[in-house]
């Protein structure tokens, strides 16, 4: 699939935010960083700002993920905000409609719906979050086609409706780590984004069974394909490499199954995981471009041709705010450098 049809500085730049919580800080900290980066990455030409749903994590506050789009969108203006994603098994279609409904009546033109078919928490808090784990992810297909009835045209024989919500037209997006749904997004004509900052093993695979596959629809009529990456930039790429240590550290507890706050960087890694966590690690972070401009640039290019997404989407795990902003700064550049 090597082609050089897609540059860099005609792609799409957006932004997945994990709304992090830092070691020694707070949830309340976290939300008003998340929001000064997004205003910040509407001025420098973002296109999308998402947010995704996890639970009983130390170290993530994004758990009311619908009400955090609406305090993104609310403090910025043009930038589209929206959820990367919700997962639908937690919850009710109606609900997750009347919920985006109310959101894109409050800033129009401007609310994505992602959904994702995993729970965003282990089983015990699934329940927690459920009361029972009847009809999980195999009902998926069924409440994507639910969700799409209630957020799309206005039908006056219906007996339930999304108020508000129906007649919004909200764009839904499947999000997936697998071929999943990538089969399931092409097949509703929906747009896919892929997972690929933590689970690069199936992008290839799924990117070809999306394109391949895809039926056109009043949604969608071509394949639109996002990756979601990992990138920490700098204005040096030893700068980089500590930076990342926060990355590492963090993907180190996914690992462990320790939940954690955000752990400022090191100055190594040694000593802090053994050669197999390193390696876990690593495999896990397949995609993920760390340095300068120069050698991020490169890398992005090199993963453009190979993959020929449609969109960017970035994750950051920094520990620094500055150093966070800087990144996206100059990520922003790249995609508007000739």
């Amino acid at each position: 699939m090597s082609s050089n049809t897609k540059k860099l500085k005609d792609t799409p730049f957006s932004v997945l935010d994990l709304v992090p919580i830092l070691e020694g800080k707070t949830a309340s900290d976290s939300f008003k960083t998340s929001l000064d980066l997004a205003q910040h990455v509407e001025d420098w030409g973002y296109k999308r700002y998402w947010l995704a749903e996890h639970h009983n994590m130390a170290g993530i506050a994004s758990s009311a993920t619908v009400v955090l789009i609406g305090h993104i969108a609310g403090g910025t203006k043009t930038i589209r905000v929206g959820s990367g994603g919700i997962m639908l098994p937690n919850h009710a279609p109606l609900v997750v409609a009347e919920q985006i409904g109310t959101l894109e009546s409050l800033h129009p033109g401007r609310i994505d719906l992602g959904l994702g078919r995993a729970p965003g928490t282990d089983q015990l808090t699934a329940m927690a979050l459920r009361r029972d784990l009847q009809g999980n992810t195999e009902d998926f297909p069924k409440h994507v086609q639910e969700l799409l009835y209630y957020l799309g045209p206005e039908d006056p024989e219906a007996r339930v409706r999304a108020v508000p919500g129906q007649g919004l037209n909200v764009p839904i997006w499947l999000l997936g780590s697998s071929t999943y749904s990538a089969q399931l997004a092409a097949m509703l004509g929906l747009p896919f984004a892929f997972a690929s900052h933590f689970a690069p093993a199936a992008l290839m695979a799924a990117l070809k069974v999306y394109r391949d596959t895809f039926q056109p629809s009043k949604h969608l009529q071509e394949p639109y394909a996002v990756a979601c990456i990992n990138a920490v930039v700098a204005d040096t790429d030893a700068e980089a490499n500590k930076l990342a240590t926060t990355l590492y550290q963090s993907f180190l507890n996914v690992i462990r199954g320790t939940a954690k706050p955000q752990k400022p960087p090191v100055e190594s890694m040694e000593g802090l995981w053994d050669a197999s966590e390193k390696y876990a690690v690593q495999q896990m972070l397949r995609y993920t471009f760390i340095g300068d401009q120069a050698t991020v640039k490169e890398d992005l290019q090199a993963f453009l041709d190979d993959t020929q997404v449609d969109e960017l989407m970035f994750a950051s795990h920094i520990y620094d705010h500055q150093a966070r902003l800087r990144s996206y700064e100059l990520l922003a550049q790249l995609g508007q450098q000739a």
